[in-house]
């Protein structure tokens, strides 16, 4: 993505979390003291109160809730997905101003309930958030043709050498990343009422993958291409030798190319991106790339396309 467009493309991302927060915090202003202290913040079956939150911390959390969502999405966005950001500013603003409406003027909190409209009225916010974003998107020059991937020499091999490459590549700030989430989940969501309990599962999605993929290993070999967690066997991702149509090396953008870091997919694409620069690309023989960053990736290019070849001519 060029540099003109990164800078427009993430405040059209942060603008409707923006809008979200600002409509919330000014629905719970003018609201403030009709509220009951605490609310009602979560709901059971038949749409009874079953959990409460002090109005001071109910605003705390509802605020670093959208806070949170729109740095994430302002910070990973891609052009094509512009209309997702906007559906869940509009759909978790509108479930907050749900939330504010349905306490206004209670006497008691345990008394109050939310409707099952309130789910199908923000579904509907949410969809005409999304239209808008989805509309936005042509602000955004499209991300220009990205580097291509450089060819590399054959391996000599002999006809009957056998040979195999490994490495063992890492991220710093996704380890860090994912600790701190697992740390952080259990508490958040043994203690945290709703909606601060959507944080605690929120650290869950991103620390369990995130952990298992902070570091992999890398393996060419007979089997072809293999890269998994570096300390356990699974899950692990592999491209057979007879899948193999050819193998390069390219420099990657982890945030222009794929969008952030981890086990990413994209159209006709997927990739383990731990870092910017050197990566290992092997296309396909169904067409589509499979790309993981990692050192050297100039040799185990080399080792792949000879022992796909040879296994091509067994």
């Amino acid at each position: 993505m060029n540099r003109a467009a990164t800078p427009r493309l993430r405040a059209l991302a942060a603008l409707p979390f923006a809008l979200a927060l600002t409509a919330h915090l000014l629905v719970l202003a003018l609201g403030y003291d009709r509220l009951p202290d605490p609310l009602a913040t979560h709901f059971g079956g038949g749409g009874r109160a079953d959990g409460f939150t002090g109005r001071a911390a109910f605003t705390v959390i509802s605020t670093a809730l959208l806070l949170g969502l729109g740095a994430g999405w302002t910070l990973l966005v891609r052009r094509t997905a512009l209309w997702g950001a906007w559906a869940t500013a509009g759909f978790t603003g509108a479930l907050l101003v749900l939330l504010v409406r349905d306490n206004l003027d209670a006497g008691d909190a345990a008394l109050v309930s939310s409707p099952l409209a309130n789910l199908t009225l923000a579904a509907a916010v949410a969809a005409l958030f999304a239209a808008a974003g989805l509309a936005l998107t042509r602000l955004v020059p499209p991300a220009p043709a990205e580097a291509p991937t450089a060819s590399v020499p054959r391996l000599p091999l002999g006809a009957s050498e056998v040979a195999g490459w490994t490495r063992s590549t890492g991220s710093r700030p996704l380890t860090a990343l994912a600790v701190l989430a697992l740390v952080a989940a259990p508490a958040v969501l043994l203690l945290a009422p709703w909606p601060g309990a959507l944080l605690g599962l929120l650290g869950l999605v991103v620390g369990v993958p995130g952990l298992a993929l902070a570091r992999v290993r890398v393996t060419v070999d007979r089997r072809g291409l293999t890269v998994r967690p570096a300390l356990a066997a699974r899950p692990r991702i592999r491209v057979p030798l007879d899948e193999v149509a050819e193998a390069g090396v390219r420099d990657l953008d982890a945030m222009g190319d794929f969008g952030g870091w981890g086990y990413r997919v994209r159209a006709h694409r997927t990739g383990v991106v731990l870092r910017s620069g050197e990566a290992l690309v092997v296309r396909r023989s169904g067409g589509r790339e499979f790309a993981v960053t990692v050192p050297d990736a100039r040799t185990a290019a080399a080792l792949l396309n000879t022992l796909a070849e040879r296994h091509g001519k067994v």
